[in-house]
């Protein structure tokens, strides 16, 4: 009778036992968890804006993290009966291009003050924002002008890139909607690639593919295609 009883209590204390290292194992293992996602750095990211309601297109905005993961997007009409629906391009932006990037930011000492130009009086060009953030600290400066070679270069690098960016939105439009229009976008666009006025132009290679692989473009068209995939 006695071992019966020490065989119930056995057999309710074991569940018990198991409940409870189970509760502690689960409470240690969030813990952990926890622990492990504070610790963990953001991936710094660099963010170039400019609004010039007088230009096209009228805003645009673009962002790029270390990994090289890039996005961009713009606002304004093609044409003028054209919808003014925003423009979203996500790519992986080369190891050239990121690295100076983040080396520019780096002199420009993360955008932490005042890099506007304030000692006379220049053309606007549109309101520019430098922004960088890191998990750690987060800065930004806003400029029509800056004699700061780092933001100077920044400022470059981006514009060229967003040029590239408006091509391909252009191109995508034209090809759906006039035709014909795509061959004098490619010249212009391969015109300004001789010139070193683009950046990036590898992002826009499926839109440029699209282009060499449509039997119903010109033959001089996707030609054009071709040599700028080829770049």
């Amino acid at each position: 009778m006695r071992d019966r009883r020490i065989t119930v209590r056995m057999a309710l204390l074991v569940p018990m036992l198991l409940g409870t290292f189970a509760g502690i194992w689960a409470q240690e293992r969030n813990a952990s968890s926890i622990a492990g996602s504070v610790a963990s750095p953001a991936i710094p990211i660099v963010t170039f804006t400019l609004d010039f309601p007088i230009s096209a297109p009228s805003h645009y905005s673009m962002r790029v993290a270390q990994d090289g993961k890039a996005s961009y997007e713009s606002m304004g009409k093609l044409t003028p009966e054209a919808d003014g629906d925003p423009f979203l391009y996500s790519f992986i932006m080369s190891e050239a291009n990121r690295t100076r990037i983040f080396e520019l930011a780096e002199q420009a000492k993360f955008f932490d003050g005042n890099f506007d130009y304030k000692k006379g009086r220049l053309a606007n060009t549109g309101k520019k924002v430098l922004a960088y953030e890191d998990g750690k600290v987060q800065h930004e400066t806003v400029y029509n002008y800056s004699t700061n070679s780092a933001i100077q270069q920044l400022t470059t690098i981006f514009q060229n890139i967003s040029a590239t960016m408006e091509f391909a939105r252009r191109v995508q439009y034209f090809h759906k909607y006039q035709p014909l229009a795509v061959e004098e976008e490619l010249k212009r666009m391969e015109d300004m690639a001789k010139t070193h006025s683009l950046d990036e132009v590898q992002a826009v290679a499926p839109v440029l593919q699209e282009i060499a692989e449509d039997k119903a473009v010109l033959n001089v068209t996707r030609s054009r295609a071709v040599r700028l995939l080829g770049k």
